[in-house]
């Protein structure tokens, strides 16, 4: 279809012919000046690397306590999960859900999805459901407030220093490096994974094509040389069709 390559400014809703992008080259707005996309095949593997460690540091952030309190000779600790289980016994479920979809599932499935298709791309294969899974990161990338929680969770221990010993754990230096990570995976614009898998398709096709030729071209083969050795079978008969000699 022709609309397939043509690409709207996001800024001024310019329509433009979508060219395809040499490596670490950038395609603006003649209008505004505004980016439209860039080429993805030069920085596949380094995307793909920072989701990997985003996601491990993301499951020790999880995993572990943020803080400890001590007060009283009392100490306690508490993890994000452990926050939020605090948080629905406390009849307060809205916010435990709001609090577990933005700093729990939206972040996580962010991550999957990037690599689920990350890594097939990587490997020159398009993965099952590329579109639907692209357009599930468009949808919750806005809703992952990573750093939001990471701010709170920093002005509550400044707060709270004048009550008691506030002792940083591992979870909160995991939450200040995953914050990090993810301004690096959020500069990623996953929509030009479909550049880089109109190419893998129209490789493909071109492989897939070179493999049919080539096996016509055997067959073709073949029967020619079954043609030649029937006709060598008609002018020169062998033992099976000679008569033996007759003695008398």
């Amino acid at each position: 279809m022709e609309h397939d390559h043509l690409i709207a400014c996001h800024e001024c809703d310019a329509l433009f012919q979508k060219p395809r992008l040499g490596r670490r080259r950038i395609a603006r707005c003649q209008r505004c000046g505004a980016m439209l996309y860039w080429s993805a095949s030069g920085r596949l593997d380094g995307i793909t690397a920072m989701t990997v460690a985003a996601l491990i540091t993301f499951l020790i952030a999880q995993g572990f306590p943020i803080v400890e309190l001590e007060t009283n000779g009392i100490t306690s600790q508490t993890s994000l999960l452990g926050a939020i289980v605090a948080l629905w016994d406390e009849q307060m479920q809205v916010v435990a859900i709001m609090v577990f979809c933005s700093t729990v599932l939206f972040p996580l499935t962010e991550l999957l999805a990037l690599l689920y298709l990350l890594l097939p791309i990587r490997a020159g294969i398009v993965p099952p459901l590329f579109n639907p899974v692209l357009r599930a990161i468009q949808f919750v990338r806005p809703w992952g407030m990573i750093e939001v929680f990471m701010l709170g969770v920093l002005v509550t221990m400044v707060k709270m220093v004048s009550l008691a010993r506030v002792i940083p754990e591992a979870a909160m230096f995991a939450f200040g490096a995953l914050t990090l990570m993810f301004v690096v995976v959020v500069t990623f614009d996953p929509r030009t994974l479909w550049d880089v898998a109109e190419g893998l398709d129209v490789l493909q096709a071109r492989r897939e094509r070179h493999a049919r030729e080539e096996e016509a071209r055997a067959v073709d083969h073949l029967s020619d040389a079954g043609d030649n050795n029937g006709e060598r079978g008609t002018d020169a008969p062998g033992v099976d069709g000679s008569t033996a000699p007759h003695r008398g």
